[in-house]
């Protein structure tokens, strides 16, 4: 699709906790769009769940332990940064120290039917390419979505993949089974 030494993409929450299935969707996306760099961009909280149900400091050693010597794959953590867990404000800030020639939003498609609650929305989607993977049982539901007609096809990209079958909600009622 697109090959430049700037490619950059975003996958960002909570990790809460991190699984193969963000893995996953890192790898396809450094295969299709080409990316040169992935930034997971771990929040404290999210702002749309109550509290985490592992702390900061044991989603990010997950997380590290997936990610592995992964020289693509980079783990950030931002919030004492920019003071916020918004997504805008890390599209802003990567924007700014990063300099993508082209910024990559990655999301499920459980994610995109929502993203229209999003503080923000439309300049996420103005200021990234949004690059939606298939979830189990939300691909027809997030097509017909709000953030769907707002772009009418422009800066979005689905992705065919088969979908992931793993989720953070899943892990997390496993643990307290």
């Amino acid at each position: 699709m697109v090959s430049s030494k700037n490619e950059i993409g975003i996958l960002g929450g909570s990790f809460d906790p991190a699984h193969n299935g963000h893995l996953q969707i890192s790898k396809i996306a450094i295969k299709k769009i080409k990316l040169k760099k992935i930034y997971w961009v771990v929040t404290k909280k999210n702002p749309f769940k109550k509290k985490p149900f592992f702390s900061l400091k044991q989603r990010l050693t997950k997380i590290k332990k997936l990610v592995g010597k992964s020289k693509i794959i980079e783990v950030l953590y931002l919030d004492g940064i920019i003071r916020s867990s918004r997504s805008i404000d890390v599209v802003k800030y990567i924007l700014k120290k990063k300099k993508p020639k082209n910024l990559y939003f990655l999301i499920g498609s459980d994610i995109l039917s929502e993203l229209h609650k999003w503080k923000s929305w439309k300049k996420i989607v103005k200021l990234t390419k949004l690059v939606v993977f298939s979830r189990l049982g939300y691909d027809n539901k997030s097509k017909g979505s709000t953030v769907v007609k707002h772009l009418k096809k422009k800066n979005i990209i689905f992705i065919k993949n088969k979908p992931i079958q793993i989720s953070s909600t899943f892990l997390r009622k496993k643990k307290t089974n």
